[in-house]
């Protein structure tokens, strides 16, 4: 199958595009059916149905207000494509023509010149038809969608496994409440019937607690028409076998595949290479030019494809790091094919050298076993956060939109993301980006939720290819750290049936099928069989072992983590205080709700004003019940009184918690060893657990984990004997020297206590470095080190709204520094609580925002990505609480 990372030289490929779209009742079946009178417009490509309705004019686009329930009946028509494209005699003489889909969602019909070349139905693999032979000069090529559940029926254990499924769900959510939202379940595959599991798309598709339900439609990537001459190398894999940092040193093995072309016998000779003489050529080209060679000896099987396998020992490497621990050098690969007449083929690539593994060993510290990742032998705290894909509507994202997504998980300290097992593959961009930033991924295979019916003859089939193609897709990322089987599924199961057993719901896929296609066809990344999951099956999602979802805290049920059974109100039972009772190992899921910036907001909301309670409001909340979130602001900020209020104080909520949280987390290193936040990204402009909006504008959590994610941290616990400790964590490989200064104060202004305490950490180390008794509710702990080792941190000793914050003023200098860029410089008077700057614009970047100001204390924070005509006079100053005075 054609990749369209790599480049061949054997390989000639023509787009084919200017596609247009129709649409029809599901009784038009086949070409020769569509009514002359259709009403045709052209169609977006790569993209969908709804982004060309939305083009055309005739689609209002459905983030925008309410509109989202206006577009429902596009899952039901039939879709049509239609084109043209004119076939050079060059292709139409190539030894091997295809037509190749690079993607179809979903289930899809394909006709060229009025024969139908067959049909596909996985949105996770491409679609090839051959067309050597065949193709006409002119081409007419029509394409079908069908709705994507129609006709297909789940299994009824399948069935009844889901029913069984979403009844104790809603007991473990609602307990005795009566309130019919309350017993409703979020949208998605929890809700919608579990037919879907027979269907390879996205499950974010159906709607989710974070997404609105708009199954995408249409071609969503590109379509070629390829030519192959002779042979053509088809598969490379390029990975260390082994590093040694010190000696700088790495053996790299380098594994080919080659497909013979059968020759046209009217149109060529047989070819001296077919006949098994074919050798290929790898050379390793470093970022300084240096250039490594080694010869791969080529078998040839009789059907045609040739495979070989060398090693070659590069001297000097440069290793593939993390950003926060080294550099990213990417190495040119290239693979040559050469027969007894010549050059073949060639292609090229870049990889970085880097060995990766999952440490499983005995934590000999704290009990159980470790789940700790190791780059190049080195252990690495994982920081980040979950990612789901940027829009609903998968094919139109622009490339950009990754890069920048990508660039803004590095801003804000992070090394790992998570790519999330409900939406999709993602696209080469994304990956290409953490290759180039030092950013890990985390990569689940696309199953979400519910139980799959794995013995099904149909889907165990689509699912081997699938997972085939993009294990082979993706091996050759350095950045690429895990394959995860599936996400919650074995926990789900286990909540109804009590067992993870061999079964029909999906086990045969985590572990057999998944498992065997890593360890053959990318032996470089290690394989987890699910999210979360534990070596002992009944204690999927303990403390013990492997990895866990912290959701205790939001939705508040005991999902093993432990801690108390008896709650004050709701609003403690959800509060972040519960993750101090969590000891896991690697927490792969935690987060807190809260909205976007009140700017995108009103963008989405054009018909009216965004308001407290209201409709539009409320659309946007897609997690049950929409008031949840009330709970946990009553109990910490108290209750909001209108939409500016209720902005400030979800996006308070929301850092407060990550920022405990991940200090918790990070303080039981090396036991722990990972915190990824739920989540990083959002997929339409709505209220979710997202720490940057649809927008690509952060949240007041982001920078929260900006601070909390530092290498370095240095955190402030509270114990319940009223006492105060100071903690530092070193996330990096090497010892830290430091002086920590710690000061309690209070917030009217006195000082109660300023201390210097040497600091000296070995290699990811976390422990006490001082203790002492905590003041009084007015007052806080600060503490920083004037080397900047750590970046400053604060502990407050009462819930938000018990504590004083009106004393504060805040003072602004704005200075434009170019075209594009200005920096704000804050400085406060008293105590000024996440004091920020906003543009009102999306995309625009902050060096950092946010911030905790003491009295006298001064900041400036740089502005990148403003529009060319920004009026600095529109920036929006302020912070948390009473409305500060402000002088600009």
């Amino acid at each position: 199958m054609p990749d369209l990372r790599t480049r061949s030289s054997a390989r000639a490929s023509w787009p084919v595009g200017t596609f247009e779209l129709a649409g029809t009742d599901l009784t038009v079946t086949a070409p020769s059916q569509l009514p002359a009178d259709l009403t045709w417009r052209p169609a977006v490509v790569p993209g969908g149905v709804h982004e060309s309705l939305i083009a055309s004019g005739e689609l209002a686009h459905p983030f925008l207000d309410e509109n989202e329930v206006t577009a429902a009946w596009i899952e039901e028509r039939a879709w049509w494509y239609r084109t043209e494209f004119t076939l050079s005699d060059r292709a139409r003489e190539a030894d091997r023509l295809q037509l190749v889909f690079h993607g179809l969602d979903t289930v899809a019909s394909i006709w060229l010149n009025g024969t139908l070349l067959g049909t596909h139905e996985n949105a996770f693999r491409p679609a090839a038809f051959d067309l050597t032979g065949t193709g006409e000069q002119r081409n007419t090529l029509v394409v079908r969608f069908a709705p994507p559940l129609v006709g297909i029926t789940a299994p009824a254990e399948i069935a009844r496994v889901a029913e069984l499924r979403r009844q104790g769900l809603l007991a473990m959510r609602t307990g005795d409440d009566a309130d019919p939202e309350r017993s409703a379940m979020p949208p998605g595959v929890l809700s919608t019937g579990p037919e879907l599991t027979l269907r390879r798309k996205p499950t974010f598709s159906w709607g989710w607690d974070f997404a609105p339900r708009l199954p995408s439609i249409g071609i969503h990537a590109p379509v070629e028409i390829v030519a192959e001459s002779r042979a053509t190398i088809t598969a490379h894999h390029a990975y260390a076998r082994s590093v040694d940092p010190v000696r700088r040193r790495a053996v790299v093995q380098v594994d080919v595949e080659a497909e013979t072309a059968v020759p046209r016998p009217e149109t060529a000779v047989p070819r001296p290479e077919t006949g098994g003489r074919v050798s290929a050529t790898a050379v390793l080209t470093a970022p300084d030019g240096r250039l490594f060679t080694t010869a791969i000896p080529m078998a040839l099987t009789p059907e045609g494809t040739a495979r070989g396998t060398a090693q070659v020992t590069v001297e000097d490497a440069q290793l593939w790091w993390t950003h926060d621990l080294g550099e990213q050098p990417l190495y040119t690969l290239t693979i040559a094919l050469t027969g007894s007449e010549g050059p073949i083929d060639q292609v090229t690539d870049r990889i970085g050298l880097r060995t990766m593994t999952l440490d499983r060993s005995a934590d000999t510290a704290a009990g159980g076993r470790l789940f700790r990742f190791l780059l190049n032998g080195t252990p690495i705290y994982a920081r980040g956060a979950n990612w789901i894909p940027a829009s609903m509507f998968i094919g139109s994202i622009p490339e950009s939109t990754y890069r920048n997504l990508v660039e803004l998980a590095r801003h804000s300290n992070m090394n790992m993301l998570r790519v999330w097992g409900g939406g999709t593959y993602e696209h080469e961009s994304f990956y290409d980006a953490c290759d180039e930033l030092g950013i890990l991924v985390w990569q689940d295979f696309m199953f979400a939720c519910t139980d799959y019916p794995s013995e099904d003859p149909g889907l165990h089939s689509e699912v081997a290819q699938e997972a085939t193609f993009q294990v082979r897709r993706l091996r050759n990322h350095p950045s690429l750290a895990l394959w995860c089987g599936n996400n919650e599924i074995e926990g789900m199961h286990a909540l109804v049936t009590r067992s993870v057993a061999p079964g029909n719901w999906g086990w045969h896929f985590f572990h057999k099928m998944f498992p065997e296609t890593v360890a053959r066809d990318c032996p470089s990344v290690p394989y987890w069989p699910g999210s979360p999951w534990a070596d002992v099956p009944l204690q999927i999602n303990g403390v013990t072992q492997g990895d866990r979802h912290a959701w205790e805290v939001w939705h508040g049920a005991d999902i093993g983590a432990g801690g108390p059974t008896e709650f004050p109100s709701p609003g403690a039972k959800v509060h972040w205080d519960r993750y101090r009772y969590d000891h896991g190992k690697f927490i792969s899921e935690f987060g807190i709700h809260a909205a976007p910036e009140l700017a995108t907001l009103q963008r989405w909301t054009a018909a009216e004003a965004p308001s407290l309670g209201s409709a539009g409001l409320l659309q946007r909340i897609k997690d049950v019940p929409k008031n949840k979130g009330e709970a946990l602001m009553s109990y910490e900020t108290g209750t909001p009184s209108s939409i500016e209020q209720f902005v400030d104080f979800s996006m308070a909520c929301q850092a407060e918690g990550l920022k405990f949280g991940v200090e918790h987390y990070r303080r039981l290193q090396p036991s722990n060893n990972g915190a990824l936040v739920w989540q990083f990204n959002d997929c339409w402009p709505g209220m979710s657990w997202s720490v940057i909006d649809y927008d690509l504008v952060p949240k007041a959590g982001y920078f929260a984990l900006q601070r909390a994610f530092a290498p370095v941290l240095a955190s402030f616990r509270h114990t319940d004997d009223g006492g105060l400790q100071l903690w530092v964590t070193n996330s990096t490989p090497g010892p830290v020297w430091t002086t920590a200064r710690i000061e309690l104060a209070e917030f009217a202004g006195a000082r109660l206590w300023d201390e210097l305490v040497p600091v000296n950490l070995g290699a990811m180390e976390s422990r006490q470095v001082w203790h002492g008794q905590a003041p009084g509710s007015q007052a806080y702990a600060w503490v920083s080190a004037d080397d900047g080792c750590f970046p400053a941190n604060r502990l407050f000793f009462d819930r938000l709204k018990n504590i004083d914050l009106s004393a504060g003023r805040l003072k602004a200098a704005v200075e434009r520094t170019g075209r594009t860029t200005a920096a704000v410089t804050l400085a406060s008077e008293g105590f000024t609580y996440l004091a920020r700057v906003s543009t009102g614009a999306p995309g625009c970047r902050y060096s950092t925002n946010y911030l905790d100001l003491r009295d006298g204390d001064q900041h400036t924070i740089e502005i990148t990505g403003l529009p060319a005509d920004f009026d600095l006079r529109d920036l929006h100053i302020a912070c948390y609480g009473p409305r500060p005075t402000i002088q600009s």
